[in-house]
């Protein structure tokens, strides 16, 4: 068996079509059958079957593939043991929310550009639950994800989470709000729960692509001894910002963040709310060097940043079964 035709399979199975496949391999679309072929009578299996005018993998071929990048990276590891000083290349796929993308990926992708010009990075913007469907169908080499405190992530066994930051949020709510009594003596202390209860009558906004901060409002409401009236979704923390300014509601909001004029941030203590940002990848996919090169300087950022982002009391928990936006 050739990795080449090994290869040729995983190009096949990330790119979905045999022209895709010839364009970016620099050869043509009759070359690309051929290997597949070979590694079909290789393997005793057929490993493609006609889907419209285009092919896709069969079962065994898609099963194929997996072992492929497994096998591939073990091959290309081996190499890069052997040649220390060899330039690590390929095209690396992200997958990740916002404020992941912007603040830490894109300055990552900027000095790749300078110190690995090989190496290439696609991103999407996606919440966690879409990123990490992405990567279940290998639709995405890294997702960027997060979870609470307060809300964990489930644990999953198949892939492997490392964990990146964690960063404090706290309540918004309307700047003219001060005035009222009530906010008077949120902004003067109390616990979390004693700050919620303050607003218990007020509409609340939550994130309309995630459930994990609605969950963490729903936990912290019940704690104070009430049911939140959650009436605004929004994915943009500017869009909740100026619905706060607007008076629709109040919101959880990260701690740090520019504020208008028209919102206030309420600290929220005992208990904190922390939210905790991962690189997610599949077993043994860091193996890759590229993504692992990616990953590291992910790793890399996230620690220059520690002290600005991480609470003092970081949370133990070990996420998404010891490996896990807004």
């Amino acid at each position: 068996m050739e990795t080449r035709r090994l290869q040729v399979l995983v190009e096949l199975a990330r790119l979905g079509s045999m022209h895709a496949v010839a364009d970016v391999s620099g050869t043509s679309t009759s070359t690309v059958s051929q290997q597949i072929a070979a590694l079909a009578r290789d393997m005793g299996a057929d490993l493609i079957e006609p889907h419209g005018r285009r092919v896709r993998l069969t079962p065994a071929g898609r099963r194929l593939a997996e072992h492929a990048v497994t096998i591939l990276a073990a091959v290309e590891q081996a190499q890069h043991d052997l040649a220390p000083g060899a330039e690590p290349s390929g095209t690396v796929r992200v997958a990740g929310f916002a404020t992941a993308i912007r603040g830490h990926l894109l300055p990552v992708v900027t000095d790749l550009a300078v110190a690995h010009p090989r190496i290439r990075v696609l991103i999407r913007e996606h919440e966690p639950a879409e990123a990490l469907a992405l990567l279940a169908e290998d639709g995405t080499d890294l997702a960027l994800t997060y979870d609470y405190n307060l809300a964990p992530a489930a644990e999953d066994p198949t892939v492997r989470a490392i964990p990146l930051w964690t960063a404090r949020w706290d309540l918004g709510v309307p700047a003219h709000a001060v005035a009222d009594e009530a906010a008077d003596a949120a902004d003067g202390g109390g616990t979390t729960a004693e700050v919620f209860a303050r607003f218990a009558g007020h509409d609340w906004i939550v994130n309309s692509r995630n459930t994990a901060d609605e969950t963490v409002v729903r936990t912290l409401a019940s704690l104070a001894g009430f049911t939140p009236h959650v009436t605004h979704q929004a994915d943009s923390l500017d869009l909740v910002q100026g619905m706060i300014t607007a008076g629709l509601g109040v919101g959880l909001l990260p701690r740090g963040i520019a504020t208008s004029p028209g919102v206030r941030l309420l600290p929220l203590t005992l208990p904190h709310v922390d939210l905790r940002a991962y690189a997610v990848a599949r077993h043994g996919r860091l193996n890759w060097p590229p993504l692992a090169l990616v990953t590291d300087l992910l790793l890399g950022r996230a620690a220059d940043a520690g002290d600005a982002n991480r609470p003092e009391e970081p949370d133990p928990r070990p996420p998404h079964g010891s490996d896990g936006g807004p």
